[in-house]
């Protein structure tokens, strides 16, 4: 695949990955202190947003394989998406002072749905862009890094304006606006450099007139599909867990300042951008799945050292940070390619093609994976007795245990379930030579 388009299909990762952290971390803030809604109704309204939108991920997985706007599968539902997203994130991010309880969940909502309309069918698209093995694997490892440098281009935005003095709420308006202009810039090479796929076209004859609910339950049936599925969830959680008590282990493990904190950020971070072209290479020798377990292996005998970390080991963490943000790009970049291939063993054994359904599945284990991983980790530590205002010897123990080592063990989970995965390239090969000559 040429680089013009590889840059204009992954450009848009940068605009959507830049609100993701603020979303998360600062809206319960923003609408729970700032605008004195409380953080439980805040916290509530939320999470029935997330839930609204959880749900519809298949719905609009299965209507983009199933409806085209002049022969394009893909390119109407981003569009669409992401219109609504941006006036969504505006309106989230830029409250009035007397914005309410149902201010919060119009717009949350909003800015959910559009978020799930462009994700989906853009993901999907990827997998439709080349049926090469390894040029997929090129394409996602693209996409995460630009994702990823749009994460700290907002830390960096956000820690900026707070050094000049702007208020909280003020910085995350900006970084609004931010958001918006960046995408208003990439959007149109995506819609209008990069070519909808030969694949998607193909989608038109092929796939049935089935129900959502149809379309899932056969799903079950593809034990590849399930397989990875199942992999990609126990691996979320096992990232997610380390992701929602890192500063509370920082605070009470470690013991560092903000700005130590923000160094470990940006050295994790940075490690798995400059680490995504090993994993790329390595990938091309060996295959898909075992350079992914074996990345998980890495990370786990690595994580499992901070069990033993004393108090102020700050280099030694630093290590950690730089070992394991490594792994992450392994995480970010292969299980999704492994999903496209496993798209195309779906189109030959169900002879039709859903691979905005089978994506919008994946958009669900995400989410579900960082619901789990807070719904676990906080109440865990809660009924354990960790207090984080108290010097507890025990309670600190608990949280060492939970944040390194139960991620650990579900890692090895996870390699158990993947190691042996079938669809290398050489079985892909034979599935794509079926496709092809089932098309003539």
């Amino acid at each position: 695949m040429r680089f013009r388009i590889l840059s204009s299909y992954t450009g848009p990762a940068f605009a959507t990955a830049l609100p993701t952290i603020p979303v998360y971390i600062y809206l319960p803030t923003l609408y729970g202190v700032h605008l004195d809604l409380g953080l439980t109704i805040t916290g509530i309204i939320l999470l029935i947003a997330r839930l609204i939108d959880t749900l519809t991920d298949p719905l609009i997985g299965l209507l983009s394989d199933k409806f085209a706007f002049r022969n394009n599968h893909r390119k109407p539902w981003i569009f669409a998406g992401a219109l609504i997203a941006g006036i969504g994130i505006h309106q989230l991010l830029n409250p009035d002072p007397d914005a309410g309880i149902v201010y919060l969940l119009i717009w949350s909502i909003t800015l959910y749905i559009g978020w799930t309309m462009f994700a989906v069918p853009y993901l999907a698209w990827g997998a439709e862009l080349s049926s090469d093995y390894h040029e997929r694997t090129r394409i996602t490892s693209y996409r995460e890094c630009v994702s990823i440098l749009g994460i700290l281009a907002a830390g960096a935005l956000i820690a900026g304006a707070t050094f000049m003095g702007w208020s909280e709420p003020k910085s995350i308006g900006l970084l609004a606006w931010i958001t918006i202009s960046a995408g208003a810039i990439t959007l149109p090479f995506l819609l209008f450099v990069v070519p909808d796929s030969e694949i998607s076209r193909a989608k038109v004859a092929n796939t049935t007139t089935t129900s959502l609910l149809s379309s899932v339950k056969s799903l079950i049936k593809n034990k590849l599909f399930v397989r990875l599925l199942s992999a990609w969830l126990l691996n979320g959680i096992a990232n997610g867990i380390p992701a929602v008590l890192f500063f509370l282990y920082l605070d009470n493990i470690l013991g560092t300042t903000e700005t130590q904190r923000a160094i470990y950020v940006v050295l994790y971070f940075g490690c798995t951008v400059l680490a995504m072209p090993v994993w790329l290479n390595l990938s091309k020798s060996i295959g898909k799945h075992k350079v992914w377990c074996w990345a998980m292996v890495i990370a786990s005998v690595s994580f499992v050292t901070v069990i033993f970390l004393p108090e102020g080991s700050f280099i030694f963490f630093g290590v950690v940070c730089v070992i394991t943000g490594m792994c992450l790009a392994a995480d970010l970049s292969l299980p999704p390619a492994m999903q496209a291939d496993v798209v195309d063993y779906d189109a030959l054994k169900f002879k039709k093609r859903r691979t905005g359904l089978l994506f919008s599945l994946w958009g669900m284990s995400t989410k579900l994976a960082l619901a789990i991983s807070i719904g676990f980790a906080f109440p865990a530590l809660d009924l354990l007795g960790f207090d984080p205002s108290e010097s507890d010897p025990e309670g600190k123990i608990f949280l060492v245990v939970i944040y390194a080592l139960v991620p650990v063990v579900l890692k090895a989970m996870t390699i158990w379930v993947i190691w042996n995965f079938p669809l290398d390239k050489r079985k892909h090969d034979v599935v794509i030579r079926r496709l092809k000559n089932a098309h003539r």
